[in-house]
């Protein structure tokens, strides 16, 4: 496992690198059409089961609009959307996306606890690591390494997508393995109690 993390950390550093920049205010322009499922700017979704794209890290989101528009990550909402997006553009959209505002969600109260204990350290008896591990205590994420913020995003997508690593559904694309591992060892429950304390964690 640390080996498989160590190769995929190093393969995203690589990626990283390879691009450049993006610009905000160009990927702005492009933007409109993301505001009919996720909100102005990206961070106020118009379902809970879609993702707030704010501050996620230029670096992920990057990579998750290219690997949308080759076909590695599908998404049926997105179908079609990005086929006229050049690269440059999609790391424009990145850009703009990150720099946006983000908001934590209201956390049911019930389930803080337990989501609070696989967030910050694991299932020993199962094997699951702690999710800070990869997602910063804070849930802010790492940047340089392409792991997205989990702080205030939506319980209802988290969980959605943790049950998609689970069943394979969601497996190729960059660091994608890693979670595939996680999320084989987390039971439903487990599942809604980390989407849970993530939503409301800042």
């Amino acid at each position: 496992m640390k080996k498989l993390i160590a190769g995929v950390v190093l393969g995203v550093g690589l990626t990283a690198m390879a691009h450049a920049a993006g610009d905000p205010a160009a990927g702005e322009q492009n933007a409109a059409v993301c505001a009919g499922c996720h909100g102005q700017g990206g961070g106020q979704p118009v379902m809970s089961a879609y993702p707030k794209l704010t501050g996620l890290g230029e670096n992920y989101i990057y990579r998750q609009l290219a690997s949308i528009k080759n076909g590695t990550r599908t998404v049926p909402e997105m179908t079609g959307l990005l086929n006229n997006l050049s690269d440059q553009d999609l790391q424009n959209l990145a850009a703009y996306f990150d720099q946006n505002p983000t908001s934590v969600n209201q956390a049911d109260p019930e389930l803080v606890e337990r989501g609070a204990a696989i967030y910050r350290g694991g299932n020993l008896a199962s094997g699951v690591p702690a999710c800070s591990g990869c997602h910063s205590p804070n849930g802010t994420g790492n940047e340089p390494a392409g792991y997205p913020r989990l702080s205030g995003q939506n319980a209802d997508y988290v969980a959605k997508q943790l049950k998609a690593f689970r069943d394979g559904s969601r497996a190729g694309t960059p660091n994608a393995q890693i979670m595939v591992d996680v999320a084989a060892r987390l039971t439903d429950d487990e599942i809604a109690a980390v989407a849970n304390y993530v939503s409301g964690l800042h």
